[in-house]
């Protein structure tokens, strides 16, 4: 693993310099064209803040990625690049999720439609030999046909896309969860000797911290602040939902038979999913329509209880820090994956009721 690190070093660090510099040009476009994300109703911020801060994280986490695995490591490639049909697919998807993004960014484009594109460049992955084929105990089940994997993948990557995408709501919180989800496929990757991936997860994670210097310390009367949009949300929620179906198939020619693959990649994911399953629970207890916006999310929430952007921006990345460790450790006690499971549901009902107690007492709407 150490010798790969210089590696990954230089993949994160080509992306983090091109986005710091290519970033700022992205704001000053966003403003002189009027690309902005006007307050409303639903959003915590007052004026008018650039959009298309997420435009730069695909064409340069693939730079950064090609740039350093032709020119850094020319070894770990052996020299060649294989393109393979799920790389292939997986690009060709990727362009989709981009586009709609991008699309709904400067002209707008409508929920159910959004949906749909996401569903056929999700079904992209299983096309090309990638999908769920092993549960690895998970309520009893071990091995799972392909007609049972492949709209089970299809419907976890289209919930991911749209968890990352919905919890984008207060400054860091969509790129900081990513960071961390991004950080432990990276570790789990690079552990497994997938270093190729380690290289991407490492150029998108250097995208995402750079936009995260603008996002959460820019100021608005600067002009130097900056949000992803659905441009930038999209791209990082389909990406997870890739890597997390990508770490949880068994394939022994790529990775060893692991029963804990399943349980970190959804870990890593927990929190962003957690708190789209309890707003759609919501939204269908008050008949609402599951694509209603309203502000009833775990961010939303945590305002509604007095704390400030930046205090919600982290205690839900702590959270998400916590189930992780909560999780491993479990997981090395020889405690089973489902067990494991219903104490995360409990834990979080736990905090949601505690959450719904405070917010009551200070005589707001706390939803469900």
């Amino acid at each position: 693993m150490k010798i790969v690190i210089p590696y990954i070093f230089g993949s994160f660090m080509i992306s983090w310099v091109c986005s710091m510099l290519i970033i700022p040009v992205v704001m000053r476009y966003c403003i002189s064209k009027g690309i902005l994300d006007e307050p409303n109703i639903r959003k915590v911020h007052k004026s008018g803040v650039p959009r298309l801060g997420g435009i730069c994280f695909m064409p340069i986490m693939l730079l950064a990625f090609v740039g350093t695995l032709l020119f850094l490591s020319p070894n770990l490639a052996e020299g060649k690049v294989l393109i393979s049909l799920w790389t292939c697919s997986f690009l060709i998807a990727l362009v989709m999720i981009y586009a709609t993004g991008l699309i709904d960014d400067i002209v707008g484009m409508n929920a159910k439609t959004k949906f749909i594109i996401q569903i056929l460049a999700a079904a992209a992955i299983p096309v090309s030999g990638l999908y769920f084929n092993n549960l690895y105990g998970f309520l009893g089940i071990y091995e799972i046909p392909e007609f049972v994997g492949v709209p089970m993948t299809i419907l976890a990557v289209v919930y991911v896309n749209n968890a990352m995408n919905l919890i984008d709501g207060i400054d860091g919180l969509c790129g900081g969860l990513s960071l961390i989800a991004l950080g432990g496929f990276l570790y789990c990757f690079v552990s497994e000797g997938l270093t190729t991936y380690g290289l991407l997860i490492a150029a998108l994670m250097g995208a995402v911290v750079a936009f995260l210097r603008f996002n959460i310390f820019g100021k608005t009367e600067k002009h130097n602040k900056i949000f992803m949009g659905d441009s930038g949300s999209l791209t990082l929620g389909f990406i997870l939902g890739f890597l997390m179906v990508k770490y949880s198939m068994y394939n022994p020619r790529v990775m060893p038979y692991n029963t804990d693959h399943l349980m970190i990649a959804t870990t890593l994911l927990l929190v962003p999913c957690f708190d789209v399953a309890r707003v759609i629970i919501s939204r269908i207890t008050h008949r609402q329509g599951i694509f209603t916006a309203d502000k009833n999310h775990l961010h939303h929430k945590l305002l509604r209880a007095g704390l400030s952007q930046h205090g919600a921006l982290a205690t839900i990345l702590l959270l998400s820090i916590i189930y992780l460790v909560l999780n491993v450790i479990l997981s090395y006690a020889d405690i089973y994956f489902s067990l494991i499971i219903v104490v995360d549901i409990a834990l979080w009902a736990l905090g949601n009721m505690a959450l719904n107690t405070i917010i009551r007492h200070r005589g707001n709407q706390p939803f469900v």
